[in-house]
């Protein structure tokens, strides 16, 4: 089978590298065997108390943050002046519960430890700490890792393949197309808001951006698609029971939240917790969304889709010191993550650097402003099309 290669025209001074676009097709694609034997073996193995340490680490920020933010805030009596300091509060400790949120991945993918069931443990703790379905999610991530980039069975920001469906005779006032507003700054701004801010819950609520046919049980209503339903058409049934096991986790949260406001207050509880929420989960949303959505990147129907080109169309990002110590580098080291989800975190900067001679331009970085990407391509990829060079594959629309 040949392989079709698309030369990408970058623009001067654009910080991403002049690259080509290989189809993976055939065997122009190196087997995930080869891909790994370019890498070390040590990086294949966790170190039980090198990812306890950052559990440490970053428990004990966090706990510091709440502390000093409990201790010290109040006590700044101008009300300005004391809403700027819960401000920062917010958006640091949302900052440490990212990285926190990442140690319970690790354990979801089983790169914590080799001992699967401290890696339960942990993850089923860190996770309901942050009001995250440990196992829940942990079975529907797996999905999403195994089939990366297939239109049809992966679990996470699937594209549309259409544009939204024109309304020439919807008039707002009798006279007013709402169209003509559809693509303005400002209502592009407040759905960009919107999507960082409840896209996470649409998904575990209603498993929002999944591909069609990405469900264990096909005939499930949408009232049954939740992540906190144990019979949930998005899991076996034998895997119900751990469903539960993440709902008590919640549960277990949820009364500490109660209980808490009850001893400093409503108010206070929902600074302490309930704005670092929102700021976590905003990141986490905009982490998952930027590594699977670039113009230059394919998607592929079922047929087309394998494996290595579904890991392969993603792509690594750069978010400076925050990224690579606070968020574990899981922004930075995110293609070799999806290609072996079982390398920790701090051996995934090595085997980046060790399969990238082989991948050469089948690897695919993008070191732009990450926050302004997150608005550029929110922006520009809205759905894809069929690629007529390279059939199976799906690619962004181009703009007219």
């Amino acid at each position: 089978m040949m392989t079709t290669v698309t030369e990408v025209e970058v623009p001067r001074g654009d910080a991403r590298l002049r690259h080509s676009l290989k189809a993976p097709s055939g065997p122009a694609l190196p087997d995930i065997n080869t891909i790994r034997k370019a890498i070390p073996a040590h990086c294949f193995v966790p170190s039980t108390w090198t990812s306890m340490g950052y559990v440490v680490r970053d428990v004990t920020m966090a706990v510091a943050l709440g502390y000093a933010a409990l201790t010290f805030i109040p006590m700044v009596e101008n009300p300005m002046y004391r809403a700027v300091c819960w401000a920062a509060y917010g958006f640091v400790q949302g900052l440490v519960g990212v990285g926190i949120w990442i140690l319970a991945h690790e354990c979801g993918h089983g790169a914590f430890s080799v001992h699967r069931r401290l890696n339960d443990v942990v993850g089923w703790v860190l996770h309901s700490s942050l009001m995250v379905p440990f196992f829940s999610w942990k079975f529907s991530h797996a999905r999403h890792h195994r089939f990366t980039g297939n239109m049809e069975k992966d679990m996470a920001f699937v594209p549309s393949t259409t544009p939204k469906m024109s309304h020439p005779h919807r008039l707002v006032l009798g006279f007013i197309d709402p169209e003509l507003f559809e693509d303005t700054p400002i209502v592009n701004l407040v759905k960009l808001i919107a999507h960082q801010l409840g896209g996470w819950q649409m998904y575990l609520l209603f498993n929002v951006s999944a591909g069609p046919d990405s469900l264990q049980n096909k005939d499930a209503k949408w009232w049954r698609l939740s992540h906190f339903d144990p019979f949930s058409g998005v899991f076996r049934p034998n895997e119900a029971i751990y469903i539960a096991i993440s709902d008590l986790g919640l549960a277990i949260t949820a009364a500490g939240i109660w209980y808490g406001s009850k001893a400093v207050g409503w108010e206070t509880m929902a600074l302490l917790y309930g704005v670092p929420y929102l700021w976590v989960h905003h990141w986490l949303v905009a982490i998952t969304y930027l590594h699977h959505t670039h113009q230059d990147l394919p998607h592929y129907d079922g047929k087309s889709w394998t494996f290595v080109a579904g890991a392969l169309a993603t792509v690594d990002r750069d978010f400076g010191f925050i990224g690579r110590h606070i968020f574990h580098g899981i922004i930075d080291t995110h293609v070799v993550h999806h290609l072996f989800s079982r390398i920790p975190f701090y051996h995934a900067e090595e085997a980046t650097k060790a399969i990238r001679p082989l991948l050469g331009d089948l690897y695919h970085s993008d070191d732009r402003s990450f926050m302004g990407q997150l608005w550029t391509t929110y922006n520009t990829c809205k759905y894809v099309e069929k690629d007529p060079s390279n059939p199976g594959a799906m690619r962004w629309a181009q703009a007219q």
